[in-house]
C-alpha cells in the first residue's frame, strides 16, 4: 500500500501565500505522475499541477503563474507553492501519485482557505 500524506494548509488573506507538501510512503513503486488537485464547496474536483516523472509540467490556467508545483524525487515528495491567492482558491487540495504499474493513489486533503 502506498500511503500519501498532506500538510501546509490553512486560512490566509487574499493576496497571500502558502506551501503545500505532500510525502508518499509505503510500496512505492516506480512513480509516474504526482499531482495536485482542489475541491471547492458544490464543485467538482479540478486538476491544478501535474508534474510528471520525466519533467513536464502543467496547470491550471486558473493558477497559471500564480502557483508552482514541484517534485523531490529521492524524498517521494511533491510541493505545491501558491502566491497571490485569491478567495476562489479555497478548497480541500489533494495529493495524487500515480505509479508506472496503473496504481492510483490519494491522500486526504489539506484545506487552504482564503479570506479575509
Amino acid at each position: 500500500q502506498v500511503q500519501l500524506v498532506e500538510s501546509g494548509g490553512g486560512l490566509v488573506q487574499p493576496g497571500g501565500s502558502l506551501r503545500l507538501s505532500c510525502v508518499a510512503s509505503g510500496n512505492i513503486y516506480s512513480v509516474n505522475t504526482m499531482d495536485w488537485y482542489r475541491q471547492a464547496p458544490g464543485k467538482e474536483r479540478e486538476l491544478v499541477a501535474l508534474h510528471t516523472s520525466d519533467g513536464k509540467i502543467k496547470y491550471a490556467e486558473s493558477v497559471q503563474g500564480r502557483f508552482t508545483i514541484s517534485r523531490d524525487n529521492a524524498k517521494n515528495a511533491v510541493y505545491l507553492q501558491m502566491n497571490s491567492l485569491k478567495a476562489e482558491d479555497t478548497a480541500v487540495y489533494s495529493c495524487n501519485l500515480e505509479d508506472v504499474l496503473g496504481g492510483d493513489y490519494w491522500g486526504k486533503g489539506t484545506l487552504v482557505a482564503v479570506s479575509s
